[in-house]
């Protein structure tokens, strides 16, 4: 090159911006003993949590480097204020997240008038929003305010050895007109890949799971108790929903034990390959397994005029037997399909219900089952 040229592009050279690349997290220990502590916290790999009170309308808001370890070291407590949340947020790719047993307090109590997202006080929903991959294990929540995990992992996510504890929820209180005060208080809504959630205790008053879109998910081992049962669904318009595997599980005093809930006005949906295996629910108030396509705008209404514009296929309840028992004034079984929405072969050969009365079956495409 000329020196001409060389000293050409030099010049060139000195009018563009110089780029500096972000420094990487230091291998460092970060401690957060209130939320002032989080900024310089999360520049390192490993983060633990102290006990504090996070102020009022504030989100303990955590946005990890990759590879981190989050400790906690002690119970986090959420002050109170009507307002949308989330309470508390993490996110970040191959995160290990380790609660050791510790508590993250929503103090739903405050909030709870029986109402839950339908009306009365604004209630902080969802309490935790969990966007990391990796693992999320042995943490507590109580009393959350409303829905409780909102989980949309960036990568594989495995999520287990948790408590959901809104038991207190189930009594009336001075707001709630008589009823449960705690209501919408969903475990887990996932809309997501990639996902196992097991080992862990959900007692709420609502959707112990609830799928609304995603593939490769697995539910495993764990134990509902109170709530409306494990739900794939309500399915909206444009979404998929495949490869769920519901598996192992004990439900016990819910209004439903299995259930996929479409919307009666949705198109342009799949839910496909739900897998049923080994699960066992007692004192179920409603349906042992419903199957309903007409969710409509009065939910929780159910088994009206069903829609045809979320197909359905592949649901089978296969390998160890489903053992459901339903109360005596509830359905064993219920499915109310679209005409021409749900097809295929469904083998529900694992799938044993006892007590209740039978409910209507419109899909003949069942085969292996009888009430």
């Amino acid at each position: 090159m000329s020196t001409f040229k060389f000293l050409r592009l030099a010049g060139l050279l000195a009018f563009l911006p110089f780029i500096v690349a972000a420094p990487a997290a230091s291998d460092c220990t970060g401690t957060i003993s209130s939320l002032d502590d989080v900024a310089a916290a999360v520049k390192c790999t490993t983060v633990n949590i102290n006990a504090f009170t996070v102020p009022a309308g504030k989100t303990f808001d955590l946005s990890l480097a990759d590879g981190t370890t989050v400790n906690m070291q002690g119970d986090v407590k959420f002050a109170v204020k009507n307002w949308d949340g989330p309470l508390f947020q993490v996110s970040g790719k191959s995160i290990t997240f380790n609660g050791n047993g510790h508590t993250f307090d929503g103090n739903g109590a405050s909030y709870w008038d029986g109402q839950g997202g339908n009306g009365g006080v604004t209630k902080p929903a969802p309490m935790m929003k969990i966007k990391i991959s990796g693992t999320y294990s042995n943490v507590k929540v109580l009393n959350s305010p409303a829905r409780v995990y909102s989980v949309s992992n960036p990568a594989q996510l495995t999520m287990s050895q948790l408590t959901i504890d809104n038991s207190a929820g189930d009594n009336p209180n001075s707001a709630s007109g008589g009823k449960a005060a705690g209501h919408n208080t969903d475990g887990f809504d996932c809309s997501t890949t990639n996902l196992i959630i097991q080992d862990s205790t959900i007692h709420n008053q609502d959707d112990c799971l609830a799928i609304n879109k995603g593939s490769n998910i697995v539910f495993q081992r764990n134990t509902c108790i109170g709530g409306h049962g494990i739900s794939v669904g309500s399915i909206s318009s444009d979404v998929t929903v495949s490869g769920i595997t519901i598996s192992n599980n004990v439900i016990q005093d819910n209004d439903q034990a299995l259930r996929i809930k479409t919307k009666a006005d949705a198109s342009g949906s799949t839910v496909s390959n739900i897998t049923y295996s080994g699960n066992t629910a007692t004192g179920i108030r409603k349906y042992g397994v419903i199957i309903d396509q007409a969710r409509p705008a009065s939910y929780p209404d159910t088994l009206g005029t069903p829609g045809t514009g979320v197909k359905l296929s592949g649901v089978n309840f296969v390998g160890s037997t489903n053992s459901i028992s339903v109360n005596s004034g509830a359905k064993r079984v219920a499915v109310n399909c679209g005409s021409g929405a749900c097809s295929g072969t469904w083998d529900w050969s694992a799938l044993k219900v006892s007590g209740g009365s039978a409910g209507t079956m419109n899909y003949s495409g069942i085969k292996n089952f009888s009430q």
